[in-house]
């Protein structure tokens, strides 16, 4: 039987709906969440999602500038606007977008972000938080792949998950989530690599796999047991001369084998994607709870 596809699209708009009620809760109270996102040059990928950030925060109430720097900007003057944007009281969250220009030190620009109001939970501050297992924000997407688990009746808790890949935004983070001792986490997690030996034999011990590697279809389906759950964050694009545009999206898994195979997989688009600008709104609508004490309850 065809597995059950995890639609990030569906999940996304149930959880937008929520966070729009929230919204107006907190306005009838005063309070309007506000996120501030910084943009520097105008590479198209980036442009793309800030866009993107900025219509989902009016779907749900949010309110959010974009500023947008030249490429040449210098480190300086940017971590300046960020100082700025740290005292602006009517901002609750800040995001700055990455990749940022070459010139300039991205390490140095996210530890500039008040970690309180560090919106993409970035900062050395909050990852430690998530580490001890008291965290102010969750990463947005390693969130988004816990909220989809949970939303679609496939609690990580008492499973094997099996992460394949363990970068600071995806990998550590989602390992971090689903190890601490909670409701919708609980599991006993592996974390695989590029020194991972025998990874075949460990893949297909997962109840739960996680495909966050950045390589298109790497996992195949003899990587995989029968009946496991499949959440591929990987978004690879691919030529493909038959579209108009001449390339394509894929995850890091195949698919099409794994669908026929597995319980459940989330496809690529409109998977895990959708969640990541989702739980920036989740992310930015607590950081104004917590800064001003307005709760919507």
């Amino acid at each position: 039987m065809p597995a059950k596809i995890l639609s990030g699209r569906e999940i996304s708009a149930e959880v937008r709906g929520e966070l729009k009620e929230k919204v107006e809760k907190l306005k009838a109270k005063g309070l309007t969440p506000g996120l501030a996102m910084v943009r520097v040059g105008e590479d198209p990928a980036s442009a793309s999602y800030v866009k993107q950030k900025g219509k989902t925060s009016e779907e749900v109430g949010v309110y959010s500038e974009t500023i947008v720097f030249p490429g040449d900007t210098s480190e300086e003057v940017l971590l300046a606007k960020i100082a700025e944007l740290n005292k602006d009281p009517k901002f609750h969250g800040i995001l700055v977008q990455l990749p940022l220009p070459k010139h300039i030190n991205q390490d140095r620009v996210i530890n500039a972000i008040d970690p309180i109001k560090d919106a993409d939970c970035f900062h050395p501050v909050n990852v430690g938080k998530l580490l001890i297992g008291k965290p102010y924000l969750l990463p947005c997407t390693p969130h988004g792949v816990q909220q989809i688990l949970i939303r679609s009746g496939y609690s990580p808790e008492g499973k094997h998950v099996v992460i394949c890949g363990r970068s600071n935004l995806n990998g550590k983070p989602l390992f971090a989530i689903l190890i601490q001792k909670k409701t919708g986490a609980n599991a006993t997690v592996t974390v695989c690599h590029t020194g991972t030996k025998n990874l075949h034999e460990i893949t297909r011990s997962a109840d739960i796999l996680v495909a966050a590697m950045g390589s298109p279809k790497f996992i195949k389906a003899d990587m995989v047991k029968e009946g496991a759950v499949v959440v591929d964050v990987g978004v690879n694009r691919i030529q493909d001369p038959t579209t108009k545009s001449g390339f394509r999206l894929t995850g890091d898994t195949d698919f099409e084998a794994l669908k026929e195979k597995v319980e459940a997989i989330t496809p690529v688009p409109g998977g895990v994607g959708p969640m990541t600008v989702t739980m920036l709104m989740w992310n930015t609508i607590m950081a104004a709870e917590v800064q001003t004490g307005i709760t919507a309850e």
